[in-house]
Formats: C-alpha cells, structure tokens, sequence
C-alpha cells in the first residue's frame, strides 16, 4: 500500500491494482504515472515539490512516459500519491513551462514531444596500460616539493588582509601587485625588460602562446617557424590558432639561419636557454643574428623559458628578451618550479601589441583567479619563491647527476649532451644497444618509460642507426633510489652489455 505524507499506509488504497479510468493511457511499463512518482511522495514536505517534479522530468526524459501519454487529473494523481493537490498543479505547471507536458483548457495534461532521449552514450573509458615502474618520460616536476605550509601560511594572510574589492573581477592583465612583483623577480633573475604594464598574467605558458597565436593571425600572419626538433605542445597551439607550423631544423647553436630565412616566417617560437629537447644553449652570436633576422622582417621571437633557472653549473644565461623587448615576447610560468595545476604563468609582451593580446585575454576569461594571484604575489615578495627556486635547484642537480652516474655504470660508452640544466638529459647510447626500436620495447617490457629523441622530430627520416639510441630522459620527478633502479632494469634487459 502507498505511503501517505508521513510514511504510513494511506487506508482504502488499493496496493497497487488501481483501476483504470476512462481516457486514461498507461505507461510503457504497463503501470500509471502515479507509480512512477510514489518514492517521491515519501520525501521530506520541505522537499516533496522538487521531488516530484525531478521524477516525473526523469520519468519523460527516460522514455518511461512517451510522447502522447495522458497524465491523470492533480485532484487524482493528489489522491493517489497522498499529497496536496497544489503540489501536483505545481508540477504539472512547471515541466509543461519546460516544454515537457502539454495541456488544454479542459483536455487534460498530456506528455510532450519536445523531448528527445539523450544521444549516444559516451564510450566506455580506454583501458589503461599498466603504469610503468619506472617512468623516465620528459617534462615532470616532483610534485612532492611543492611548499604546501609555506603556500598555506601566503593563503591565510591574503584571505585575512585582502580587501573586498579586490574580489570583484580582476584587471585581465592580473592583479597589479602580482605583476610589479613578477616583473622586479623576471628583471632580477632572468634579466628580462620588465615593465609592469606590458606584463600579463596568464594560465600558464600555453594560453600566453594562444594569446599570441590570435593576436598575429588577426595581423594577417598564418605561418610560424618552430624548433626541429622541439616542444609537441607548441605547434597544435598555433594550429588551433590558426597558423600553419614550420619545421625549422637546429645546428650546434640554435636555429639555423638560412633555412629560416628561406622560409618566409615572420613569426619563430624558440626555447633558446635551454633548447628542448636538444638540451643546447643559444650560442650569443646566434642570439644576436636571431634578432638581426627578426628586425630584418619586421617579425617577432617567442621565447618559451620553460625552465630558465635550473641551470646546475653556473649562473643561468639570461633570456633573449633582455636584448631587444620590441622584438621578443618572454613567456614562462611556474609548472616546474612549483607545480602545473596552478595554472599560473606570464606573458611580456611587445609595446605594439599589448592593447591586443589583453583584450583576447579579456573576452577569454577576465582574467585569472584574483586570490590565486594575490596568494602568488605574497609568496614572491616575502622570498618565498626564491626559496623555492633554490630547495627544486639542490634536488634536479643531484637527480641529474644520480642518474649521469648510472648511465655511465650500466652503459659504458653514453654521451650526456647539452649544458648541464632543466629537467632532462640528451643520452646517446652507443649503437650496440640499438636499434632504437627494439631497446624502447625491451624498456617497455621491462617495465621502464622512455622517450627517444626521433619522437620529438618533425621530419620523416626516424632514428639514425648511426648515433645509436637516442633518449629523451626526465629525472626531476623520479628520487635518486627510482632513477637507480630504473636504469639497472633497462641494463637487465637489453642486448649489447
């Protein structure tokens, strides 16, 4: 027997043999619409009109009730649930407003047509590979070092200090404070020009690339030049922004000219303090005759510098953007030196184009989280950041050079190439290791990540027998002990010791 209003049987129901009125439709189910709302009517008063309501949507949207389906009257269908009629004319009312019921004066309220069933379920998930034991793949920070009381303490203090205002929605180049912090710490450590004004705060360095992207497709540029090899991310960035990608191949100091003044680009995204994946420094005279190229055609350098201040056997080379401001645009972000999922990077822009890029900032996304960004700018100018930037430095030397010595004890022979910074090492393996394809396989099978160096090459000619196996190995992420045991299992498996 049906519940009444506060949990009981309603006496004289009939448990559920009801009798069919005249006119009335049944229900695919062969049952009536009043079966399908009784869990709802046994809900707390406070909640029964939503409940209802909520069931009889679902009841449509699921097909239970068809197009065409009469609804029996509210003074019946009240009667049968054991609520008010008011409720029932309250939810007739506000799904036929939906578009899910109809009626007319006098015919009665019937099921809609406006509803269709949901489309096709969306794919099951892709089954996993198993993890690897070992992951030796490029680009991780250790997450581990992030400074959660240091950051919780910056936290506390803006929440308590911070005024009402600054809540509301924020100045889309970011909050004022955070970018005369930032420009005092990039002038200081990466001896960049950095006025305040031409500074935007982003969402890490792939929407400073995607600001950048719009803002010269509007100028009518659809080609521009990136590293090969180089970075996977930069080049379906410019794509999505509608700008064709153009390989542009390296020599011992960084991109070579020729092919790029052959190539027609105005526009050249570069990494040029530490190449990725390369690992090479931009030698100054290929700095200087970069930025000869660039006023030569009136065009512009991006210079991701993705992890300009871990550079372990001297002071870091200073960014390129320091040498002439009009002709680069400085881009980095704190994912490595802190962690990714913050979300937080920076953008100096050309004075010509700064009007642009923050209004493509603006109709984005108003600008980044306002307490996030007065959290990072109390964390920069109390010194914390600095801290920062000096515990990740002693924790990548060492790893780098755990992993150098391991290289050197279970494959004799390897060349470690380019300086001696950022979060990764070129390893060349001497060809009786090889071929490539088969030593990735054996890493795999053995439980070991790797990536090759051919995986970061736009061109088509594949791995070079004659260098040997080429690897693009990540160490930041992984403790000594980790990088240790993984390359003692890729000796144990793999011909050529």
């Amino acid at each position: 027997m049906a519940p009444n209003e506060t949990g009981a049987e309603r006496p004289g129901h009939p448990g559920g043999k009801r009798r069919q009125k005249a006119g009335a439709t049944p229900s695919p189910g062969g049952g009536f619409a009043w079966e399908l709302l009784l869990p709802a009517a046994a809900a707390p008063a406070r909640r029964r009109g939503r409940t209802l309501q909520s069931a009889l949507r679902d009841a449509v949207r699921s097909g239970r009730l068809t197009p065409g389906t009469r609804l029996p009257s509210s003074r019946e269908l009240a009667a049968d649930l054991g609520v008010s009629r008011g409720l029932i004319t309250e939810a007739y009312e506000q799904l036929t407003a939906e578009g899910y019921l109809r009626s007319g004066r006098g015919s009665g309220t019937w099921v809609g047509d406006a509803v269709r069933p949901g489309g096709s379920p969306a794919p099951g998930p892709v089954p996993e590979r198993p993890s690897p034991v070992v992951d030796f793949r490029p680009g991780k920070p250790d997450l581990s070092l992030f400074p959660r009381g240091a950051w919780g303490a910056a936290q506390r203090t803006v929440l308590g200090s911070l005024p009402h205002r600054a809540l509301s929605y924020p100045d889309p180049r970011g909050l004022p404070g955070l970018r005369s912090a930032l420009a005092a710490l990039l002038t200081r450590r990466r001896g960049v020009v950095a006025d305040p004004d031409r500074l935007v705060v982003c969402s890490g360095v792939t929407q400073a690339t995607t600001l950048l992207g719009l803002v010269l497709h509007g100028h009518g540029e659809r080609s521009v030049g990136v590293e090969d090899p180089g970075s996977p991310v930069h080049g379906p960035v410019f794509d999505a922004c509608g700008l064709r990608m153009t390989a542009l191949p390296l020599d011992g100091e960084g991109l070579a000219m020729e092919p790029l003044r052959r190539s027609g680009v105005r526009t050249v995204m570069t990494t040029p303090s530490h190449q990725f994946p390369t690992g090479i420094a931009y030698s100054a005279r290929r700095r200087t005759e970069l930025l000869d190229w660039a006023r030569s055609v009136s065009g512009l350098v991006v210079e991701d510098d993705y992890d300009g201040d871990f550079r372990y056997d001297r002071a870091p080379v200073g960014a390129l953007q320091g040498l002439d401001p009009d002709r680069v645009a400085y881009t980095g972000s704190v994912s490595k030196s802190l962690a990714p999922g913050l979300r937080m990077g920076w953008l100096l822009v050309p004075g010509q184009l700064v009007d642009e890029v923050v209004e493509r900032k603006r109709t984005i996304d108003l600008g980044n989280p306002a307490l996030d960004q007065a959290v990072m700018a109390h964390f920069v100018e109390r010194g914390d950041y600095d801290r920062q930037l000096r515990r990740c430095q002693r924790a990548y030397r060492e790893r780098r050079d755990v992993l150098v010595g391991a290289l050197a004890e279970h494959f004799p022979g390897t060349e470690v190439r380019g300086i001696a910074a950022g979060l990764h090492i070129i390893a060349r393996l001497p060809r009786r290791y090889g071929p490539e394809d088969r030593f990735v396989a054996t890493a795999r099978e053995a439980g070991v990540a790797l990536r090759t160096l051919a995986e970061h090459e736009m061109s088509a000619a594949g791995p070079d027998p004659a260098e040997g196996v080429r690897l693009v190995l990540g160490y930041a992420h992984l403790a000594p002990s980790e990088i240790v045991r993984g390359v003692a299992m890729l000796a144990a498996g793999v011909p050529g010791r």
